[in-house]
């Protein structure tokens, strides 16, 4: 697989230093009305914009209220994850990003790490201190990772207008700094499945520049889910290598130069399901082969860049940023194993890179208007390579040689996606604010398509602990670029891996109308509960599948779509007490795939024209609990117990009609003891699937699934860190 270096790209990241403050949104999520009295708490800028002798904390404070001022959540719905609520969670920062978004409610549970918000397939956008990273290629592995998160929120619902593209919800990070995490911090972490853990973490603040970085690699037999249910996979074992380096330094009271440099490098084995039967081909000779001996890897890399300046100007507030992200995919099959089970042994290779720039603006013009606007154009480049193996057959479908075939399928594009919105915050009434605007997106890819998008949201208070809101929210999202990959389908044709359906219509961008409301209420203090119910209809709804032995997502759409649901999350938060619990219930419906139809079975197409069915990542009920309890909390040795459980009501599989039924519903439930013994020195003990239980994510049917996958059994690891 060829790599690519991440280029360092020169940006100028700009924030006002406004005096308000986001309403607190509790860790059961909220809606960000604006307080115009709020953070001037956090002190005002110098007389002297030159002078550097201010106080650093002071200021490095207020430019991050700023830089999260600039675009606020204001009418969605957003659930919170404090630094304690991360420390709190089983595993602590060694918790892979999916499962802590598992906590929140609306999300469900995939294979391959894969989570779903509100009935959506994939479509999460992810912001790092503001900056939208562009999606990208790799499947298992996961770029982004609790350990590197002061802090994160989980935004859903009718988002504002500087949202746009990826709109089932926004994982907004506010990375960690040295000033907040000074020292050198070493981990070593491990335990069932050969799991090896080894982690580092480095920050400090040398006058006005604060600098933090962390590293870990991950070893383990445990690196994709199992296909049986079996304790042990067979031929499972993966590398993997992340890395976040951070620098920011403080030129003036208000204005702040940054960068964030990240990566991810993963080799994975792709388990083995033992005693499948082979299609009875011959290849040279060979016609029988044991499945569970079968040999594919996939490798993966990923690196982003961005850099950054903040700038407070008077009651004006603007940030551009430039990024880069680079992403590598290479699929390497068992050349004959996978063509005597599958008609065809695909080498498949994929690039992506896409740079590209973001501004946001602020205008405080009085206390009661505040108008934003901005701009995301971003260019990619997408490059497809296969060298497929597969026999020749006759008309009848009847093999003809022994010898395969060998065809190159190289796919090269370029293209960009452009949006520009405008917003104005009206405080209508001391206690009602109106969020409204509108933004204009187009996509110049596969497909080229252009829309304006209104959007508007109305937050009121009538009481202090009482926040009401409604929303409305029209998307346009542009199909995943690293997920398209038209094929020449005539190059198949006679051959085992021709398709049933040769119809490859392009794949479209969603258009959709999204409607949101909600409530959150604290009944006491620490107490806050909430309600949140949304309803979105689409037009060539994106979904992606897995067709074929190399496990790359493939986009489609369906021409109708439906998602609509309800969502419960309540919290406590009291001394050393932290209890929190979430219930959701959800419907996804698609009807009439209308395009890459060539990787769909004709009857399936002919039923799903006319009838709605379910999606294959539709789950009717999901639920989240957990409790923590810090015993001797102010004593120099604490002890800290947490546990979390999460229920599942089971995605889609084939029935009497496509996704007909729903997999059965599991628990899982997971404990973690971590105990200080000495300054600085913590020793953790971690049991994740507390119960064992066997549970079935996927049983291998059902639109555009792939293999059976299991969840993780009964795994024990512990681990120890000391903070120097």
């Amino acid at each position: 697989m060829h790599r690519y270096a991440v280029p360092i790209l020169a940006a100028a990241l700009w924030s006002l230093t406004i005096t308000r403050d986001a309403e607190a949104a509790g860790p059961t999520g909220g809606n960000n009305a604006i307080d115009p009295t709020a953070a001037a708490q956090l002190g005002a800028p110098s007389q002297d914009a030159g002078n550097l002798s201010m106080d650093i904390d002071v200021v490095s404070k207020r430019l991050d209220v700023a830089r999260q001022q600039i675009q606020p959540s204001l009418g969605a719905t957003t659930y919170e994850f404090t630094p304690d609520a991360l420390d709190n969670l089983p595993q602590g920062e060694n918790t892979p990003l999916n499962q802590v978004l598992l906590q929140a409610p609306g999300v469900a549970q995939d294979s391959f790490g894969q989570i779903h918000l509100r009935g959506e397939h994939a479509n999460v956008q992810y912001r790092l201190n503001g900056v939208e990273l562009p999606e990208g290629l790799s499947v298992f592995g996961q770029v982004i990772e609790d350990r590197l998160a002061q802090s994160l929120s989980l935004i859903t619902g009718a988002l504002p207008a500087q949202y746009g593209f990826q709109t089932a919800g926004v994982v907004d990070i506010q990375t960690k700094t040295g000033t907040s995490n000074p020292g050198l911090s070493l981990s070593m972490y491990g335990g069932s499945w050969n799991w090896l853990e080894p982690s580092m973490d480095y920050g400090g603040r040398s006058g006005p520049v604060d600098y933090f970085i962390t590293v870990d690699g991950l070893h383990n037999d445990r690196g994709i889910e199992n296909p049986t249910s079996s304790f042990g996979a067979i031929h499972d074992t993966t590398d993997q290598f992340h890395g976040l380096a951070t620098v920011s330094g403080i030129i003036d009271p208000d204005t702040r130069i940054s960068v964030i440099l990240g990566g991810f490098d993963g080799s994975f084995q792709i388990p083995n399901n033992p005693g499948q039967s082979t299609l009875g081909l011959n290849v040279n000779g060979t016609t029988s082969f044991n499945s569970a001996n079968l040999n594919e890897t996939q490798s993966e890399w990923t690196g982003f860049a961005v850099l950054s300046l903040q700038k407070h100007v008077d009651t004006v507030d603007v940030q551009v940023s430039l990024f880069n992200r680079t992403s590598n995919l290479h699929f390497s099959p068992d050349w004959v194993g996978d063509l005597l089970f599958n008609g065809i042994a695909q080498e498949a290779s994929r690039q992506d890179v896409a740079t590209g720039v973001q501004a946001d603006g602020s205008w405080r013009i009085n206390p009661q208007h505040t108008l934003r606007a901005g701009f995301l154009a971003q260019y990619e480049e997408a490059s497809a390579d296969t060298l497929s193996n597969v026999l020749p057959v006759n008309a009848s479908g009847a093999q003809t040689s022994t010898q395969p075939l060998s065809i190159t399928d190289n796919q090269n594009n370029a293209g960009g996606l452009y949006g520009v919105y405008v917003q104005d915050e009206w405080r209508l009434l001391p206690a009602l604010t109106l969020n409204y605007g509108a933004r204009f997106d187009m996509v110049e890819e596969f497909t080229h398509e252009s829309q304006l998008s209104p959007r508007a949201n109305v937050v009121w208070k009538p009481f202090t602990n009482t926040t009401l809101h409604i929303g409305y929210a029209r998307y346009f999202v542009p199909p995943p670029y690293e997920a398209l990959s038209p094929e020449s389908i005539a190059k198949f044709l006679g051959t085992t891996a021709a398709p049933e359906v040769t119809q490859d219509s392009t794949v479209r961008a969603e258009r959709s109308n999204y409607f949101d409301a909600g409530a959150n209420q604290v009944v006491v203090p620490g107490l806050t509960i909430g309600v949140d119910a949304y309803y979105k209809i689409s037009h060539n709804l994106i979904d992606e599948g897995q067709f074929g032995a190399p496990i790359i997502l493939t986009a489609f759409n369906y021409a109708q779509g439906l998602q609509t649901g309800v969502e419960l999350t309540a919290s406590y938060d009291h001394g050393p007490l932290s209890l929190y619990g979430n219930l959701a219930w959800s419907r996804a419906l698609g009807k009439n795939i209308d395009s890459a139809q060539y990787n769909f079975s004709a009857a399936d197409l002919a039923f799903i024209r006319n009838n709605f069915i379910h999606l294959d990542h539709d789950q009717t009920w999901s639920g989240s609990a957990g409790a923590a309890y810090a015993f001797n909390a102010d004593s120099p040795y604490p002890t800290r117990v947490s546990a979390d459980l999460l229920v599942q009501s089971g995605l889609r599989a084939a029935g009497t009609v496509p996704n007909g039924i729903a997999l059965p519903t599991y628990a899982t439930g997971n404990l973690s003891v971590v105990q200080r013994i000495a300054m600085g020195t913590d020793l953790r003990l971690d049991v994740v699937n507390i119960a064992d239980a066997i549970y079935e994510i996927r049983n291998g049917t059902g639109v555009g699934v792939g293999a059976p996958q299991f969840g993780i059994r009964r795994t024990i690891l512990a681990g120890i860190t000391h903070r120097f």
